[in-house]
């Protein structure tokens, strides 16, 4: 097991970065900025998202998912790209980042103007229908569960937290409306990847391809805002470091992939990468 470098200096990663082509990696420590919390980030309070296997039981877990999603979709649309999004997007369009691969649902990279962004775990900005399969904007649901549960948002919007998937911490769901999908009336879901379900096999073959691609020579790995607990994402720093490509984490706090870094920066993405798209090309 190697030890890796620490360094709470952002700029401890523009030497070895320097003059590399990037495939990048993020986490929900990367939107925090933007006003969404993270999942196991310093000070983060305990989670626990709803399973698949929770959601397709049956009408009560789904009453009690799109009633909290509900309260916190309400918050979650209006949130903006902080600097890291812009910085990664600025990195893109000078060519620096060749992929760019998200393990959040927010959308932020895109609003930012990242282009070619693989959402690992999908969209939270997208309804899909677990009959039909078909695939429709959430807002046009917000728009049905609100005109089904008048005045249910306002009454609880302010007293409750918003987890990174939108979930917010509504306690009482009883009576909340569901609203079905309006071409057969099946199951809508999120059109994100629940704990418990496979990330979509052509998605994460389109990653490990990114990351293929990359040589030591001239290529790296950057993981912003993710503490690699899951393998959705540990996956892709293991196949970099098999490669010998540089792999750096920037990340408040330890991450599961340390050990296979060749650095991590202990220190907010925002400011990071901020730092990294400062530099000339």
């Amino acid at each position: 097991m190697s030890v890796p470098v620490v360094s709470t200096d952002p700029g401890a990663a523009l030497d070895l970065l320097a003059g590399r082509r990037l495939v990048v990696l993020t986490g929900a420590g990367l939107s925090t900025d933007s006003g969404i919390p993270d999942y196991r980030g310093p000070g983060s309070r305990p989670r626990n998202p709803m399973t698949y296997s929770e959601f397709v039981s049956g009408e009560p877990a789904q009453r009690r998912y799109w009633a909290r999603s509900h309260v916190g979709w309400a918050r979650m649309r209006r949130a903006d790209p902080n600097p890291g999004h812009r910085a990664l997007a600025a990195l893109g369009a000078a060519g620096v980042v060749d992929g760019l691969i998200t393990q959040n649902v927010d959308g932020l990279h895109s609003v930012a103007g990242s282009r070619g962004v693989v959402d690992l775990h999908g969209r939270i900005d997208e309804v899909v229908c677990l009959d039909c399969r078909r695939v429709t904007p959430r807002d046009a649901l917000q728009d049905r569960l609100t005109a089904l549960n008048p005045g249910f948002t306002e009454a609880h919007s302010a007293q409750v937290e918003t987890a990174p998937d939108g979930d917010a911490a509504v306690e009482i769901t009883d009576g909340f409306r569901v609203a079905p999908c309006g071409s057969c009336d099946g199951v809508l879901k999120p059109h994100v990847v629940f704990f418990g379900e496979n990330v979509p096999k052509d998605r994460v073959a389109r990653c490990y391809a990114m990351v293929a691609a990359l040589t030591p020579e001239d290529g790296a790995l950057l993981v912003a805002g993710s503490s690699l607990t899951v393998m959705s994402g540990l996956r892709f720093v293991r196949a970099a470091h098999r490669s010998e490509v540089p792999v750096v984490i920037v990340n408040r706090g330890t991450t599961r992939g340390d050990e296979l870094a060749d650095l991590r920066v202990d220190a907010g993405c925002s400011e990071a990468l901020a730092a990294l798209a400062a530099q000339p090309v």
